[in-house]
């Protein structure tokens, strides 16, 4: 387990100060062998539940070594870390799994203290041993050292070779290798005094509500389930009808109807969220009938609220289908699409119980998270916009938008025409070519982007990109007879 912490400390100090990629991944493999092996020396049993969060946790980091895109990336790393301290604490209730996904922060400095003492324990009674083990360690770097850099002077690619796989450390940087070091020695302790004796946050329990009569319970709901019909009717019609039967109801063109109610029907969803959570909290419990009764009038709203969620996907829809996809959109839409699947998750609980339900839920939201970097949004994103511009050109593709997409967007519009194209990648191959980032801080994404554009160089000197505008078609400023452009 020591020998695991110290590698998670090295790899750190050694990879993750130039950024994000396939280093997590690399650092992120000694630690969990070091919670593994503190797990076993307590006699820790690996359950199900614990492999699905370790095994999540780790497929969720190979979404920075996949794309280039930092807010993806950021969403699957702050889940990757939910999902390993829940594998650590192995919680279950509602306050658990919540409590659980942050609980690997309470047992840092508990862990540094257990980490400093089982040292001070095993260099008492082994001084020869660790003796031996530094010597040894000393002769092979001296070896490694001494070797390497006959070897790299005496074949060029040989030391493009060995520079290449060596991190890029200098002694400026000394500092802030230090803190990499420190942060991914506690880390790994943390995650190992977590894996050997975890803090049961289950034990924390909320006393239930005080439950209410079924009029006055079942009543305000009954109200509210006739509204959500009452809307739904409306809407079952204009999203059967398409885009004519919008204009004959509303008077309004498609794209303004999607836009004056997606975030309301959003909002919709997450109030009727909060309306089931605190109606369990106060449902009657005095028998079957009252189970009946609870499961038929909440199973009603959380059905309508589907059709309500559907609504809102068809709305933003249309509102892509005009005005093309963007980051704000694409998020919202997939926010709207998981909440959707919260919903089917507590009719399933309904029927079959919601034992499950947390960590279903919490399942649900890292599998989403994960999907959503695995598809590459800002590839999607270039992609939509780039077949609209294809299949109308004269709409336009906003070159101020998607010229500072990530590297991911890249293959989508290598697609564009000139001057499109070299306006829409200027930015990008300024980052990918000219930057200095090392093998382990790459992402796929961002070497394919590299890829490309070395074949294809984009073209000119950016003059040409003034005279486009947002929406990608001249707008008219063309310089004067003197060469002067104001734009």
């Amino acid at each position: 387990m020591l020998w695991s912490v110290l590698a998670t400390a090295v790899l750190s100090a050694l990879f993750l100060g130039d950024g994000l990629g396939v280093n997590l991944l690399i650092v992120a493999v000694p630690a969990a062998l070091a919670a593994f092996f503190a797990a076993r020396s307590a006699g820790r049993r690996l359950r199900p539940w614990t492999a699905t969060w370790a095994v999540g946790g780790l497929a969720l980091l190979a979404v920075p070594a996949l794309r280039d895109a930092g807010w993806p990336t950021f969403l699957a790393v702050v889940s990757a870390f939910a999902l390993g301290s829940l594998a650590l604490h192995g919680s279950r209730s509602w306050l658990g799994v919540l409590i659980g996904s942050l609980g690997l922060f309470d047992a840092i400095v508990p862990g540094i203290i257990w980490g400093v003492r089982g040292i001070r324990a095993r260099a008492d009674g082994s001084r020869a041993r660790w003796g031996a083990a530094l010597r040894t360690t000393a002769v092979a770097v001296v070896l490694l050292v001494v070797f390497g850099t006959l070897f790299a002077s005496a074949d060029a690619a040989f030391a493009d070779l060995l520079g290449g796989l060596m991190p890029d450390a200098s002694f400026a940087e000394g500092p802030w290798r230090i803190f990499l070091f420190a942060l991914g020695l506690a880390g790994a302790l943390a995650a190992a005094y977590a894996a050997a004796a975890p803090v049961r946050w289950d034990g924390i329990t909320v006393s239930p509500g005080k439950p209410r009569g079924r009029i006055e319970w079942a009543l305000p709901l009954i109200v509210l389930n006739l509204l959500f019909a009452a809307f739904i009717a409306l809407q079952l019609v204009v999203l059967l009808g398409g885009y004519e039967k919008v204009r004959a109801e509303t008077g309004l063109d498609h794209a303004e109807y999607a836009r004056q109610g997606f975030w309301q029907l959003l909002w919709a969803t997450l109030l009727t969220l909060l309306v089931i959570a605190l109606a369990l909290r106060w449902a009657p419990r005095g028998g079957s009938r009252d189970r009946t009764l609870v499961r038929a009038v909440l199973g009603t709203l959380c059905v309508l609220t589907l059709v309500v969620v559907a609504s809102a996907l068809r709305r933003m829809d249309l509102y892509v289908d005009e005005y093309g996809l963007t980051r704000l959109r694409i998020s919202v839409a997939a926010m709207e699409l998981w909440l959707g699947v919260v919903l089917v998750l507590i009719l399933a609980a309904g029927v079959f119980g919601a034992r499950f339900l947390p960590r279903a839920i919490a399942v649900s939201a890292a599998a989403g998270v994960l999907a959503f970097g695995l598809l590459s949004p800002d590839g999607l994103i270039a992609e939509q916009n780039v077949q609209r511009f294809e299949a109308r050109e004269s709409a336009g593709i906003d070159i101020d938008y998607v010229k500072d997409l990530s590297a991911d967007a890249v293959p989508a519009l290598d697609r564009l025409p000139e001057p499109e194209r070299s306006c829409a990648l200027r930015i990008v191959q300024r980052e990918v070519l000219h930057g200095d980032t090392p093998w382990y801080a790459t992402s796929w994404g961002e070497a394919r982007a590299k890829d490309i554009l070395e074949k294809r160089p984009v073209q000119g000197d950016g003059r040409d990109c003034y005279r486009l505008g947002t929406d990608g078609v001249r707008d008219g400023y063309e310089p004067d007879d003197d060469g002067y452009d104001p734009y």
